[in-house]
């Protein structure tokens, strides 16, 4: 069983982190690292990855992607953001765009202008359902009010596209493809409808997400929750090393836009209470009823 991190561990990883921080426009070797904590280069970096989630190395291009964006956001030219952040030349950032931002570091400056996003919407079993990807991937999952409202009815499907809108003011183009995204729909749906147990990332649906650092941290732990199963924040906070971010968790866990496929119904508070939810708590009860039936369908675990 694999033990938690010392308190001397956790700020040991702090200390680097700030490190890493004060000099986000420099370029840092993994041996200036582990010299500056007084380890050796591979015992640093185990445990930088043990605790982080991440290496030094994706920890530092993190904090240069963050910077590059902030300096667009303050107005700065792509290029002065392009030097300000430290990348050195016009191809790194552009590469360092596909990893980080999912979108080009142009269209990122005027808020996401320049992306396209196509979508679908079906009706299921927990109510209307809609996908959008861009090129690259899905990048925003949303059900709408399950209705039915005094007319009868359910929430429209404008009323659903006008909250991927929100979620992307600046997009050059958002249109409706039910050819084009209707596998991905059709997967999420089939495991809302209890046709399959899981959606597996990459493989089946690749995700294009903007996200910090941490938010990925998170995230990469509700995968890792098993099918049926429950995590409190406080859980995944120390189980990423820092007990004491159980509130930054919740607030990553709200932020999730692609909810359903990266599955933060699976956390709950601390007296077990189910807390909140995007969609409301019956559907969060429903998920997680219908998840706890769905382990019947896959093996016993060895």
């Amino acid at each position: 069983m694999a033990t938690s991190p010392s308190n001397a561990q956790v700020a040991l990883v702090r200390d680097a982190c700030a490190y890493i921080e004060a000099r986000v426009d420099e370029r840092i070797t993994l041996d200036d690292l582990a010299r500056e904590v007084r380890l050796s280069p591979w015992h640093f970096q185990r445990l930088f990855k043990k605790i982080m989630g991440l290496s030094p190395r994706e920890y530092a291009a993190a904090h240069r992607s963050k910077r590059f964006r902030e300096e667009l956001k303050n107005g700065e030219s792509v290029a002065g953001a392009t030097y300000g952040a430290g990348y050195g030349s016009s191809s790194r950032v552009y590469e360092s765009a596909q990893r980080q931002l999912g979108m080009t570091p142009a269209s990122y400056a005027k808020g996401g202008a320049g992306a396209r996003i196509a979508y679908s919407i079906i009706t299921t079993m927990h109510g209307k359902l809609l996908v959008a990807a861009t090129e690259k991937g899905v990048c925003f999952v949303c059900l709408g009010e399950a209705g039915p409202f005094e007319d009868g009815s359910s929430e429209s499907d404008d009323a659903l596209e006008e909250q991927l809108r929100q979620e992307f003011p600046r997009a050059d183009e958002i249109f409706r493809d039910d050819a084009r995204i209707g596998p991905a729909v059709e997967s999420v749906a089939s495991y809302l409808g209890g046709e399959r147990p899981r959606i597996d990332q990459p493989m089946d649906l690749p995700l294009d997400v903007q996200a910090t650092a941490f938010q990925r941290r998170v995230w990469q732990e509700l995968l890792a929750i098993p099918l049926g199963e429950t995590r409190s924040y406080s859980e995944v906070a120390e189980a990423m090393g820092l007990s004491k971010s159980q509130r930054a968790v919740a607030n990553a866990c709200a932020r999730n836009p692609v909810a359903l496929l990266v599955p933060c119904h699976r956390v709950i508070r601390e007296d077990g209470t189910l807390g909140g939810y995007r969609w409301g708590a019956d559907r969060k009860t429903a998920l997680l009823a219908q998840e706890a039936a769905m382990t019947e369908l896959l093996p016993a675990r060895s």
